[in-house]
Parts: C-alpha cells; structure tokens; sequence
C-alpha cells in the first residue's frame, strides 16, 4: 500500500483499517449472501511455488540496494522477472513505461489469448516497494500470489469464456500512479470490457486478519463470492473500508465493480480479533509495514497459503463466467476520470476546484471537486467533453453532491449550476444552492436523453457572492446510457 496510507492506518486515525473502518464482522456459520454464486470448487495453489517467487523478488531487492523501488534497477528487475514467467506460460504480454518523480516506472499487462475479449476480468496487485525496504509483503505476497495463480491457469487446460487480464502495476507506493496511467490512458471503449477488477495488496502479513474491501458494497457480486469462500472453508472475516487508498481505486472511480482481501498493515490486532484468528492482540497485523524488515522472514505462510487459494478461486470462477458473446452493454460510465482520484485529468475549468484537500471531506478515495467556498464573489466551473451513442435508448448524468453554507434565510445567494453546452448552446439542467444546504453527500439524477447522438460538455458553474461562504462538493459523476 502507498506511502500515504500510513497515516490513514495509523492506530488512533477515525479511519483506522482494522477497527474503525470494519463494517462488519461475519461468524463462520454465516450463509452465503443473497445472490452470490455458489462457491465452485476452488483449486489449490502451490504455496511452495508461490514462496519461490518471493524469495525471487527478495534475492532481486538484497542484489539492488535492498529495495524494489520505482525507477530503481530493483523494480525493473522485478518486472523482467515476473514477465519471464507469463511469457513462458503463453500469456500476450505488455509492459507500459510512464514518468514519475522517482524516474520511469512500467506497468507490467498479461492476457491470456483466450475467453470473449469484449468482456474482461482482470486481478491485480503492486509490484513495486517502498525505498527502503524489499517489500516482500507489501506488495510481494499480493504479486507473487497473482503470479502463481496465473500460472496454475495457463497450466491447468482450462477453457475461458471471458478474457483474463493482469495488471502489475508500477509506482503504486508514490500514489498509485500506474493503475491511475493504465486507466487513463484506456479507451472508453475498452474500459467498458471491464467487467470486475480484483485487487491483492498484501496477503501474508504475519501477524493476519481476513479483511474483504466493502468499499462499494451494493451488488458487489465479487464481494461476495470472497466473503462465501472464506465461509465456506471456516475461515472467519471482516468487511474492511479501504476507500481509495490501493490500485482499485482508478477502477472503481469509473463506474468498474471492484473487491479484494487485506491481511493487515501496522494497525494493531484487538482481542477480540486474536480470540478469532489467533496471533498476538496488541501487536500491529504487520510490525515490518514500510520497513526494512519487510523480508521473506516478515511473510506468515498460513495467511500467504489462504490467500493464493483465493486468488486461485476467483481467477477460475471469473474466467469460466460466460457474460454473453455480443458487444458489451451500454450502461458504462462515459466520462472519464468521474471520481476524480487522477486529479484534473480530463477536466477544464477554472484550476483550484479539484482538490485532495482534506477539509471537505470526498465521497470516496481522497479526491472532489470542490467549488466555493470562497467566503467572496466568484465564479467557478469544470467541465468535461462527452459522446453520447446515437444507438441508445436512454442516457443520464449522476452526481453526489454535499453543500454547506454560513448563509441563512430562503434567499439563494450562492448557486451552483449544472449544465449541458452543445455547440453555441448553453442549457442548465438544474442548479442547487445555499438554500436547503445538506453537508451529507446526495445522488442527483438527470436527463440526458436528449443529447443521445451528440458530443456535448457537462459543465458545473458556481456562483458565489460577496460574503458567508457555500462550499458545494462534487464526486463520483457518471453519464451512463441504457
């Protein structure tokens, strides 16, 4: 996980990993959630093959300066290794250079030439660590384990219907640059294929909980299927809320269904937790979290065994899901960077309102665009250029949006407008304001309909006036079509 989770993970954070972001604790006889598939019969992946692979990323990091930092001849060599493998084991490789502060980073994409290419499941983890230390944990284990899994696939003979994709992302702990490139730099039209993006960022920590991603749980089928696996072995669980903090992030902000497990970073184990999974309460999950002593030594082999076997589970579950043989649906998000996790990227406007600033908190991840605010007259706009289909029936614009205010009365003083610009043509759709002010984020919904066929803008303007301050905070917009 990125440098920036530290603080985040921290034992006293109100968004503490292991006790204030769980949501939920699940006893082991809990049933399979309503609508989850029912658990197939799960492969086992070697552990002993796994471990090899991590003593491979060790012996890599002690042979370059005791790290497998981006930009540095440890990371380069840790792709070069892990691309070896998938070479030899038939997979279409792809390695994806981009820059960065530390100097060029790759992300590392194998597919296998299998299975409907118009719909893809893709898994993945960071392969680079922190500057110093090896990172066999963070992020070996998770990398070591989609390797193995992916090498078990292409060995196994088995039949693929949709297309399985793996990403090894790059630069992840200088904040998750590669993943943000890879989907960035995607078409809309191939970010559409993506059916489910499932992220492993550190499995074997040694001192281990069983943690799921419950970060966007409504009909989280992938969720689900994690959560029914470990049911069904007698494994205990808890739903963790990692918000935007690893490389599912950039999936998730477009509109993609994302999940993943999390053996704990350096957030310390409870009672009640040791009383359930067994280890040392009061003792961090990971003591070598961001460290040095992140080693081989550092790697519990019951946690990094449980979690290959995951990964060997829905590897083969989602690549045997038949997801039909036509183009894929509408219904994808058309707008690009909608969560806004990349920054400013594919937004223009006045520069300032996307922000990660913290005093007005986002809906998801870090990132919002925050308009006013100002406590002045002003004025402020984003907006983003978008292709609605001609073949849809039906198109819509979503939004969240939170506003406070130190306005009062029923006069609106500060306004924000949401509006279309198509062509010469301006339209607002609808404009909000101080009065009625929620400080709890709330879905809007618009007609888009009447733009199907068209390139149009949508835009978001932000009048504020001479005094008393109205912050009005924008996340997770869609523009999806039916």
């Amino acid at each position: 996980m990125p440098s920036h989770v530290r603080q985040f993970l921290a034992p006293l954070a109100v968004a503490s990993l292991a006790a204030a972001t769980v949501v939920a604790a699940a006893p082991i006889t809990q049933a399979r959630p309503a609508g989850a598939t029912a658990v197939a019969a799960s492969p086992d992946i070697s552990v002993a093959n796994t471990q090899a692979h991590l003593n491979q990323l060790q012996s890599i990091a002690t042979a370059n300066g005791g790290n497998r930092y981006t930009g540095r001849a440890g990371y380069t060599a840790s792709i070069t290794y892990v691309k070896g493998k998938l070479d030899a084991a038939g997979y279409t490789t792809t390695v994806q250079n981009f820059s960065t502060s530390a100097g060029t980073s790759s992300n590392l994409i194998a597919e296998w030439p299998a299975g409907d290419a118009n719909n893809v499941v893709m898994l993945g983890g960071h392969l680079d660590s922190v500057s110093n230390g090896p990172g066999i944990n963070d992020n070996g284990s998770g990398s070591a384990g989609v390797l193995e899994a992916a090498l078990a696939y292409a060995a196994s003979g088995q039949s693929a219907k949709s297309r399985l994709r793996i990403g090894f992302w790059g630069a992840e702990e200088l904040g998750l640059l590669g993943s943000k490139y890879y989907m960035n730099s995607l078409p809309t039209a191939e970010k559409n294929k993506i059916r489910v993006y499932l992220n492993f960022d550190m499995i074997g920590s040694p001192n281990p909980g069983y943690f799921v991603y419950d970060d966007n749980a409504a009909g989280n089928a992938a969720r689900d299927e994690l959560t029914a696996w470990y049911t069904s072995k007698g494994i205990p669980w808890e739903y963790i809320d990692v918000q935007g903090r690893s490389d599912h992030a950039a999936f998730r902000s477009y509109g993609i269904a994302t999940a993943g497990i999390f053996s704990g970073a350096e957030t310390l184990k409870s009672s009640s937790q040791a009383t359930k999974w067994g280890g040392t309460a009061g003792r961090a999950f990971d003591p070598c979290y961001h460290s040095s002593c992140d080693t081989i030594s550092n790697i519990n082999v019951t946690s990094l065994d449980r979690g290959v076997d995951l990964i060997g589970h829905m590897l083969w579950l989602y690549a045997a899901k038949d997801y039909g043989t036509t183009t894929p649906p509408t219904g994808g998000n058309l707008l690009v960077n909608p969560g806004f996790e990349s920054g400013a990227v594919n937004w223009t406007g006045t520069s300032g309102p996307i922000t990660n600033n913290s005093a007005r908190p986002a809906r998801t991840g870090t990132w919002k665009a925050w308009l006013g605010g100002n406590g002045s007259t002003s004025t402020e706009t984003i907006q983003q250029s978008v292709a609605i289909p001609s073949t849809v029936t039906a198109a819509n614009l979503s939004f969240w949006l939170r506003t406070d205010t130190a306005e009062s009365g029923s006069t609106a003083y500060d306004t924000l407008k949401v509006q279309v610009v198509d062509g010469s043509t301006t339209t607002t759709l609808a404009t909000y304001s101080n009065v009625g002010a929620n400080a709890t984020y709330a879905q809007k919904s618009l007609n888009f309909t009447a733009y199907k066929g068209k390139t149009v803008a949508v835009k978001f303007l932000l009048s504020e006036d001479s005094s008393l301050q109205t912050s009005f905070v924008v996340d997770d917009t869609a523009v999806s079509t039916s």
